[in-house]
């Protein structure tokens, strides 16, 4: 039923967030920085040196955003997908692979109603920290070559990081509604390509563990599944990640391009950094999808939901 499927999405959403969280934001933070401009040099370095100057919960900056918004968001995309795959297949024949792509395709634009926001919101969070420390270290050069800049720059490097809830209210106060939809095309090159190749991936890697049809697949084939299919759609993705990343990103270290548009963010990337900045944080990007839908895939055919609504009292007519 769909408040099942609903349940069961958010249920995954959080569970996954909350496992994977730290491995996100070094993605982002490795995603933006920019060549001469480097703070980190590998997933493991960026979350040492982020525990080492924001402490422990520095490396869930931005994770309440993603925890309030997931449930939605996973809700939308695992039952747009059922929805999809159920109205293409009323004729009763076996979904085609076109069929099946079409259904990932519905899903994945669906689902950029939430995620666009939330994406804007969780990476202005994730990525404060790693300006912070430029301007930080920054401050610090010139505090020891004695600039008259040194004042100014240690002022701004001490600057406030601001929340969630007043970064909403910046965005709708200067911009409306629009300015949390920021990047919606970037988000949906990403989105819908990445769903296009999970589910029909997904949907047949779980149907070689099934011994009948009619039977759901054991526990450790739609986690297996879920995490291979997951990953592979993730860096399949990627170069569009990098993209919607840099241009929803509204603050800038120092000496780092602005970007006008889509067209122009990928001009300057391959320009300036080469085609393999396009796959920054492609590694991170995968081990934060890999268990993310693994957990997802779990939790949605176990059917979680399913045994909390039927512990519910079911009222008489």
């Amino acid at each position: 039923s769909l408040p099942a499927k609903l349940i069961n999405g958010g249920i995954a959403g959080l569970i996954g967030v909350t496992c994977v969280f730290p491995i996100d934001l070094a993605k982002t933070r490795l995603q933006n920085q920019q060549n001469g401009q480097r703070m980190y040099s590998s997933l493991s370095d960026c979350l040492i040196k982020t525990i080492r100057s924001e402490g422990y919960f520095g490396m869930y900056r931005g994770a309440a955003v993603n925890l309030t918004l997931v449930t939605p968001e996973k809700a939308i995309k695992l039952a747009a997908n059922d929805f999809f795959r159920h109205h293409l297949s009323k004729d009763g024949k076996k979904l085609t692979l076109l069929r099946e792509m079409l259904a990932g395709c519905g899903a994945g634009t669906c689902q950029v109603i939430v995620t666009t926001p939330m994406e804007m919101l969780k990476i202005q969070l994730q990525d404060a920290g790693r300006i912070a420390a430029q301007r930080k270290l920054m401050a610090a050069q010139a505090h020891v070559s004695s600039s008259p800049a040194a004042a100014a720059a240690e002022a701004v490097a001490e600057e406030r990081r601001p929340t969630a809830m007043q970064l909403t209210r910046e965005l709708l106060r200067s911009k409306g509604i629009a300015g949390l939809y920021k990047g919606l095309g970037a988000t949906l090159l990403r989105d819908v390509p990445f769903s296009i190749v999970y589910f029909p991936l997904f949907a047949n890697l779980n149907k070689l563990g099934q011994k009948d049809p009619n039977v759901k697949a054991p526990f450790y084939v739609s986690f297996l599944s879920g995490c291979l299919a997951g990953s592979t759609a993730a860096v399949a993705v990627n170069p569009c990640d990098v993209v919607k990343t840099r241009l929803q990103s509204l603050q800038r270290g120092v000496n780092e391009d602005t970007y006008s548009g889509i067209l122009d963010c990928t001009k300057k990337i391959w320009q300036r950094e080469g085609p393999m900045a396009f796959f920054k944080g492609a590694y991170c990007r995968a081990l934060v999808i890999a268990p993310l839908f693994g957990i997802a895939q779990v939790v949605y055919f176990v059917g979680i939901a399913e045994f909390l609504l039927d512990k519910l009292p079911k009222h008489r007519a």
